[in-house]
């Protein structure tokens, strides 16, 4: 009997533990390496982690890439990363998405070219148990040409998805905040 207890003991330990080892963001997702073999990439040598000073942002939940080869669709830059957001019922869609532990995310990136212009949005990790919705290609789709100059609004300029409230709202606030990082940023 202890010996069960034992085994049962360590098998709960290792998932957590695995589990835990989930909640770091994968640099390297599948989907971004498709994404740029399909485009003429087809190895991640000629994508290159750009540092970013601490001035440059605060507390960013994600990477920026600079691809330095030639590529079909001229992609230049990749930024992935995590956003948080609050679990159903959890915080008001007006308050600031909370960085803790608390709240559910999702894991996604941008690829941008030259002019530092969306050319595309995936969400390859949705851990939320809501608005799964948005991980649609039609719906990406809206982010296709932003360049910063003008804002993202939700039911202005990006639909809005009954039962994805908080991760619409999370992913349009993410892009329009990345993008404008990636345009102050000297490269």
């Amino acid at each position: 009997m202890k010996f069960r207890s034992g085994i049962v003991l360590i098998a709960l330990l290792f998932s957590a533990c695995w589990a835990f080892a989930q909640n770091e963001v994968d640099f390297q997702p599948k989907a971004l390496k498709k994404t740029l073999q399909k485009s003429g990439i087809e190895t991640l040598s000629g994508v290159q982690e750009m540092k970013i000073t601490p001035q440059a942002c605060n507390e960013i939940n994600g990477k920026y890439f600079r691809i330095t080869e030639n590529n079909e669709n001229a992609y230049r830059y990749i930024y992935i990363g995590r956003v948080n957001s609050c679990r159903a019922g959890g915080c008001s869609v007006t308050n600031a998405l909370p960085p803790t532990l608390d709240s559910e995310y999702f894991d996604y990136y941008i690829l941008f070219d030259e002019h530092k212009t969306v050319q595309a949005v995936k969400v390859y990790n949705y851990q939320a148990t809501h608005g799964y919705e948005i991980t649609a290609k039609g719906w990406l789709k809206q982010f296709i040409g932003f360049n910063g100059s003008d804002s993202l609004k939700v039911d202005k300029n990006i639909d809005a998805i009954s039962g994805a409230t908080i991760s619409v709202y999370a992913i349009t606030a993410d892009v329009e905040n990345k993008t404008a990082l990636l345009k102050k940023l000297q490269l």
